[in-house]
């Protein structure tokens, strides 16, 4: 049985095929416009971070591990000490700080260190203190690899 037209409607068998072809010369323009002849340079993704530790206590800033590779890291921080402390990261042009880090309490810190050479961890207060903090000490050596053939890896 025949289904009858509407008088002024197009039938979809006719509409269809126009529908279709307008969207297959569409995806071909823009997959077109997607294909350039400019090359690009495939440079080495970064290293991957490395998460280093610290503690603030009454008398020292200890860091762990403190031998490591140019490359970007993460310092998280723990403050140990009665007192809100705040951090710095400085060393071969970078002055980094975080803070004040209340008593009991975390902080992070992310920094790419490019440079070989000694990085100093230091805890400051506000307030007058009994006594100097010593700070911790990253000794930064030769670079990390890329970790360009990690899979997986964010």
């Amino acid at each position: 049985m025949r289904r009858k037209v509407q008088r002024g409607r197009i039938p979809n068998c006719v509409t269809r095929p126009r529908v279709l072809g307008a969207a297959a010369v569409a995806a071909l323009g823009l997959s077109g416009t997607a294909c350039g002849t400019e090359d690009f340079r495939n440079e080495p993704r970064p290293p991957q971070p490395i998460q280093l530790t610290a503690v603030i206590t009454r008398t020292s800033v200890d860091v762990e591990p403190n031998n490591i590779g140019t490359g970007p890291i993460v310092v998280v921080v723990s403050n140990q000490d009665d007192e809100s402390h705040t951090i710095s990261l400085t060393g071969n042009g970078v002055r980094e700080t975080v803070g004040p880090i209340n008593p009991l309490d975390t902080a992070s810190l992310q920094r790419s260190l490019s440079v070989d050479g000694v990085y100093l961890l230091s805890a400051g207060s506000p307030e007058a203190q009994r006594g100097t903090i010593e700070p911790g000490r990253i000794l930064v050596g030769r670079g990390r690899q890329s970790n360009r053939d990690d899979v997986q890896v964010p």
